[in-house]
């Protein structure tokens, strides 16, 4: 296998910060690409946890780490204007010399929104929200001053200096399987797809529908990275891989975590096998939620028994 990039996602749920900031430092010292973080103003459904606000989180880890890339999956375009959003990430992408990735999407909890009095409304209306956003951050990424008129947003001459480091731009992840409206947004404006959870079990027919949308509009499917974002629970030999299971089936229950329709579950030749069945796809981004939520020994087995034999 070749190209083939490996994130940790841990999202920032009752941890403290030294906790956060040591399993991003493991992340990076054991060699994985990517660590990645939620964008919610508090965990879904668990309001009464302790969380960070995902984009400070972002950059405090950026500034405490070297090599490492960081992003959300995803942020939210409902919460940032996205002159702002865009200024953010420029100035963020300066700062961390190019390690910065931006996944977008169009929101996923409601509660959250009403409760601060952050417009929600309709899939529709939260996707044109996105589609808009995704022009006016495109934009500010490739030109000096962008000027953009849209239903929700409206920009004139806003200057975007100095640039971001990453060229041509700091890579978008759209992340969603929508075929109406989200399938679309990744063909005319995404580096990377990611398909979240909720989608493992339906990865080819979708791959199909991203084709189709890119040759719509012109576009070479072969340009679009193809990510996955998936469960995991992995155990060094047979005989601690029930533990691990349990564990898992108690932090990603139901289809919408995807443990058992399309997650990893097994050894680390188990894992291997299953990452190249995916590869296979088209798939050459892959983002885990471990089991025990990153905590260094099973990072050091990952590192140590999957990412040679996947790389």
């Amino acid at each position: 296998m070749t190209d083939v990039r490996v994130g940790i996602y841990v999202p920032q749920l009752a941890f403290g910060y030294d906790d956060m900031l040591e399993r991003a430092r493991n992340t990076a010292r054991l060699g994985f690409d990517s660590f990645w973080l939620y964008d919610h103003l508090y965990g879904p459904h668990l309001p009464d946890a302790p969380a960070f606000e995902g984009w400070t989180l972002a950059t405090a880890l950026l500034t405490e780490t070297e090599r490492l890339r960081v992003g959300h999956m995803v942020l939210c375009a409902t919460f940032r204007h996205p002159a702002v959003l865009g200024k953010m990430a420029t100035t963020l992408d300066v700062i961390s010399n190019g390690r910065l990735n931006i996944g977008l999407g169009s929101g996923s909890y409601d509660v959250e929104h009403h409760e601060a009095g952050i417009p929600w409304d309709t899939l529709a209306y939260r996707s044109e929200i996105l589609e808009e956003t995704l022009e006016i951050v495109t934009r500010m990424f490739a030109n000096e001053k962008t000027t953009f008129a849209g239903n929700h947003f409206q920009v004139t001459d806003l200057p975007n200096l100095p640039p971001p480091v990453q060229q041509p731009r700091p890579p978008i992840y759209i992340g969603g399987i929508g075929e109406r409206r989200t399938l679309p947004l990744v063909a005319r404006f995404a580096d990377v797809w990611n398909v979240p959870t909720y989608g493992l079990a339906d990865l080819a027919h979708k791959n199909e529908v991203l084709d189709r949308e890119c040759e719509r509009a012109g576009r070479d499917p072969s340009t679009i990275r193809r990510s996955l974002e998936a469960p995991m629970a992995v155990a060094a030999a047979d005989a601690g891989l029930e533990e691990a299971r349990a564990k898992g089936e108690r932090r990603f229950p139901g289809a919408g975590w995807g443990l058992h329709e399309g997650g990893y579950i097994g050894t680390p030749n188990q894992i291997v096998d299953r990452i190249g069945e995916h590869v296979e796809l088209g798939f050459t981004e892959f983002i885990f939620f471990l089991h025990d939520r990153g905590a260094a020994p099973t990072l050091e087995l990952l590192a140590s028994e999957v990412l040679p034999l996947v790389r």
